[in-house]
């Protein structure tokens, strides 16, 4: 996930024997080659860069006056003031020319999309570059479009899964089918490989998702709570603390986008708020981190950008190689038992 991802706990993971992936959506150019490189220096193993393929922002200045106005009480609480102005905070990969240049020249192993997919063009340049590439779809038409365009390998991401939606349309009704049901209607319909996400936390959740035929398993949630990753104490206490109630809610509120998030202050404060008020993303990100960061330095977590999966309470506080290793270890053992009958 975007902003929880370091190259520490990529370099880890591909360590370990898994595949590292860094959220990079959100960086900019020189952001994402920087961290291309930190990785780099961590491991000479395949690492995945994973990249937003989101709608450019309509700016809408009277509904993001209107969002700030809604949201103005929340910020006064920490005696602050809410921005200006909102703005689009960081570019989608479909208009970012110097990221695409960033990547041809690192070659990453692995390039993976989400939102959506680029043009032709880019693609084409990825894969003579020879990256392989992936793609995240929500329902059989977008795996189908993935696979149409040529993509190695989609990532079923069921209702579950933390963090944003991959919808390629968020105004489109979401079919929020859940992993194990979608994975095997991309497995049953599509001819590349199939990667089970959202909800998997251990072991057994990934030999149930490669006895439905999938090739691999996506986690993210289960990596939020290991000391290489970029979560806030107030984050790790919301995820793990004894007696807490782990829960979780999808949100547009945060981000202007759906997304699925510990439930906290600021998914409290966007349960009434309808979807039509709500600045495009990540127009409206602007508002969601400028509040958080206003609250952080009140000592409230609250109001922070939690994103985590429906299974989060499973979550474990190990290394991210240790991790590796016991899922390893987890899912052998299942497999054991399941071919034991």
């Amino acid at each position: 996930m975007a902003g929880i991802s370091t190259p520490a706990m990529a370099a880890a993971v591909s360590n370990a024997g898994g595949l590292g992936s860094l959220g990079a959506g959100s960086l900019d150019a020189q952001a994402a080659q920087e961290l291309i490189r930190e990785t780099r220096k961590r491991t000479d193993r395949p690492f995945n860069i994973n990249l937003f393929c989101n709608r450019p922002a309509q700016p809408d200045p009277e509904r993001e006056q209107a969002w700030l106005n809604r949201l103005a009480p929340a910020f006064a609480q920490f005696q602050a003031q809410p921005p200006r102005a909102l703005g689009e905070i960081y570019q989608s990969f479909l208009t970012d020319d110097g990221k695409l240049e960033v990547l041809l020249a690192e070659r990453p192993a692995v390039v993976s999309f989400h939102f959506g997919l680029p043009d032709s063009r880019r693609m084409a340049a990825l894969r003579a570059a020879g990256i392989l590439l992936l793609a995240s779809a929500t329902n059989l038409h977008e795996a189908r479009t993935i696979a149409l365009a040529g993509v190695d390998a989609v990532v079923a991401q069921g209702y579950e899964a933390g963090g944003h939606r991959g919808l390629f349309e968020p105004a489109a009704p979401d079919e929020r089918l859940g992993t194990m049901a979608l994975t095997r209607l991309l497995v049953k319909n599509l001819g590349i490989p199939v990667i089970a996400s959202g909800g998997i936390m251990d072991g057994d959740g990934i030999a149930a998702a490669l006895a439905l035929g999938a090739a691999a398993a996506q986690l993210g949630t289960a990596f939020i709570a290991c000391p290489e990753s970029a979560a806030d104490a107030g984050y790790r206490a919301a995820l793990l603390e004894p007696g807490a109630a782990v829960r979780t809610v999808m949100t547009s509120a945060i981000s202007g986008r759906p997304a699925r998030c510990l439930a906290n202050r600021f998914t409290d404060l966007g349960t009434h708020a309808p979807a039509q008020a709500i600045p495009d993303y990540p127009i409206a990100y602007d508002a969601g981190k400028a509040l958080h960061a206003a609250a952080k330095t009140a000592g409230e977590f609250g109001y922070g950008a939690q994103w985590a999966g429906q299974a989060a309470p499973l979550a474990r506080a190990l290394p991210a190689a240790e991790l590796v290793l016991r899922l390893k270890e987890e899912m052998e053992e299942a497999i054991s038992r399941l071919s034991k009958g």
